[in-house]
């Protein structure tokens, strides 16, 4: 499967599995430079998902009634 079509939560296991290999030192030149790549690929693909996944974050504030209305999420805004 590649990584754009993994889930998030896959492509993160499967970091987690590149990194273990890579951190315990006995992976041959080649294939390291392999997992690298795929790691690359992975982080990039999840970035991906986690800048789609903030464009549809909404923020629930008080409307001028009382009642919750749903308004665009603006980053660095602060919640009143």
């Amino acid at each position: 499967m590649n990584a754009k079509s993994q889930s998030f939560e896959a492509s993160v296991a499967r970091l987690n599995e590149i990194v273990q290999k890579m951190e315990h030192g006995d992976v041959p030149l080649e294939d390291a430079l392999k997992l690298f790549e795929e790691g690359t690929q992975l982080v990039a693909s999840c970035t991906k998902l986690l800048d789609e996944a903030e464009l549809k974050v909404t923020r629930l504030t008080k409307g001028a009634d009382g009642t919750p209305e749903e308004t665009e999420f603006i980053e660095d805004a602060e919640i009143s």
